[in-house]
């Protein structure tokens, strides 16, 4: 090799190595005080508040000048998995998680990288490598993984500081969803819990200084226990599912996290056994963040049969003189719960459903009778398996007293399967599916609509040929930002639902978009990326074939005014 060429190589190889392990500047540590009430600025929870809201106070963008937003920088994120990614921001500078665990500092100004963390070569790979948020606390950044473990970083240099091994992950546990912090300690829910094993799913609290396990407590009420005799007589090798894939809330007022819950597995009532309740699945449990003691539950879905889940963000809001918490499944059902004792207070269905009746004051949920699967008997029902709301998070503004949803629109003929009852098997149950577009959509497959919370009038909706693809972003510039499966990102009038600003991205606009102040600049983070499920990887190619868009491109792009 000539010398200077091999000279350039070495240096290149150092630089880079420095460039890597290049530290935060004057790094501020995160006090418990700082995530409950963040500077307008920053985004340090997974929805930048312990309540869900996913809204900015920051309005240098508004409704007034948001036309004129262009591209700042962009960066190429881990292409090797699936990206629903949320970033965090303090002072300016973005963490930023990627697939199958890799962690980034950039500087949310420029783009330029400050760190990186890369698990290490033999760390196993679960899944499809998803990982939608972090949390950040004192001098950490807090991660879960696909093995099942929870990791924490050292935010200044990207350093791991402790590791450690929850579940077994040749069990099939795993996380997609990150954790919060709470009162100095970590908490996260675990999922791939639809394996039959002597085991079951649960949310357990670490210390954040260590890493040592807390608390644990378990999703599926286990034999013997309160709840136990809503599995019938199934052992507890066969009670599967009620995994927590999705991030909790929390407020300090009640001292109460809140967290989703999924659906029993198998999917169908007469595949997995059982008619019962099935508790603790498809419900929001109120936990104690200092015990994991679960202060009260509340099971949408009793004994849920069609995998319809319930388990996404609650977000909390006073409204009508009540602390409520305010959550919608895959049904397009809005219910709001108070969230210090979790009555139930009411249930606004969108209309799109076929499945089940619900007492709009009562709460009460009963299947129609075709719309429980018999093996092998196909059966038709809106929305299809994968849901008309899902991991696609709401956001709420407190200037119009409104939810943002982003939705899907399809229904499904599905014909359920049988699975054998063994451990180390099981799973959700086969299902062929036949996905069409819902008659009222006017063939469209997304929509993404802005509903007052008081009235549950829906104050107008957007419609898509591809699905919506993005959580919502509200801003109290008067803009909502959303995204589509076909690159679009939108940016809404919040009180309207007039495009002001529209463009388009190299895939999939997907994740969690965001907003923060750099350098006193206000800027807007959109994710995009592949994966994402059926919602992203099976409908739109079977529905809206002629709708094409790259498979790889895994990446976040940050908008600015000039």
């Amino acid at each position: 090799m000539n010398k200077r060429i091999a000279f350039s190589i070495s240096i290149t190889v150092l630089l880079g190595s420095l460039w890597l392990a290049a530290q935060v500047k004057d790094f501020r540590p995160v006090t418990e005080a700082m995530l409950r009430s963040p500077a307008p600025g920053d985004w340090l929870n997974w929805r930048r508040t312990d309540n869900g809201w996913g809204y900015s106070p920051l309005d240098q963008i508004s409704k007034q000048n948001v036309q004129r937003l262009q591209l700042a920088w962009s960066w190429a994120m881990e292409d090797t998995g699936a990206q629903e990614a949320t970033p965090l921001v303090l002072d300016g500078v973005i963490y930023l998680p990627n697939p199958h665990g890799v962690i980034q500092a950039l500087d949310g100004a420029t783009g330029d990288l400050i760190w990186e963390y890369r698990p290490a070569s033999g760390a196993a790979r679960a899944g499809n490598g998803v990982q939608r948020n972090i949390a950040i606390y004192g001098d950490k950044i807090f991660g879960t993984t696909d093995d099942a473990h929870i990791i924490a970083l050292d935010a200044r240099t990207g350093k791991l500081v402790w590791n450690t091994t929850v579940a077994d992950s040749k069990l099939g546990y795993q996380y997609t969803a990150g954790p919060i912090v709470v009162r100095g300690k970590v908490i996260a829910g675990i999922t791939g819990c639809s394996r039959y094993k002597d085991d079951v799913c649960f949310i357990s609290g670490h210390d954040a200084a260590t890493g040592k396990e807390l608390w644990r407590t378990s999703t599926v009420a286990r034999p013997g226990e309160p709840g136990g005799d809503t599995w019938g007589d199934l052992p507890l090798q066969f009670r599967a599912g009620s995994d927590a894939w999705i991030a909790g809330s929390y407020d300090a007022e009640t001292n109460l996290i809140y967290w989703g819950t999924a659906q029993a597995k198998p999917w169908a009532r007469v595949v997995r056994g059982t008619d019962g309740d099935a508790l603790y699945t498809n419900s929001t449990l109120a936990l104690d963040p200092d015990t994991g003691k679960m202060k009260w539950y509340y099971q949408h879905l009793p004994g849920e049969t069609v995998d319809m889940d319930e388990v996404f963000e609650s977000i909390l809001i006073d409204s009508g003189g009540r602390k409520s918490l305010f959550k919608m499944g895959k049904l397009g059902i809005l219910w709001q719960l108070d969230r210090a004792t979790g009555k139930f207070i009411h249930a606004t269905d969108l209309g799109y459903q076929n499945i089940v009746e619900v007492g709009p004051e009562s709460g009460k949920v009963t299947y129609r009778p075709e719309k429980i699967p018999k093996i092998g008997v196909e059966l038709d029902m809106c929305p299809s398996t994968a849901g008309f709301k899902s991991w696609r998070a709401m956001s709420y503004s407190p200037q119009t007293n409104a939810l943002y949803i982003p939705m899907a629109l399809t229904c499904e003929k599905a014909t359920f399967g049988e699975v054998e009852k063994v451990l180390g098997k099981g799973g959700t149950g086969p299902v062929r599916r036949r996905d069409y577009k819902h008659p009222a959509s006017g063939g469209n497959l997304g929509e993404f609509l802005a509903m007052d919370i008081s009235s549950g009038k829906v104050l107008w909706r957007h419609r898509t040929p591809s699905p919506s693809n993005t959580a919502a972003l509200a801003t109290a510039g008067g803009v909502v930002f959303g995204g589509d499966w076909d690159r679009h990102v939108y940016a809404y009038d919040a009180a309207t639902g007039n495009i002001l600003w529209q463009t388009r991205l190299v895939t999939s606009a997907q994740g969690f978009p965001i907003t923060y102040l750099a350098k006193g600049k206000q800027y807007v983070a959109i994710p995009a990326g592949t994966g994402g499920g059926s919602w992203s990887t099976l409908i739109p190619t079977t529905l809206a074939p002629e709708i094409r868009r790259p498979n790889s491109g895994n990446s976040l792009f940050v908008f600015a005014l000039p």
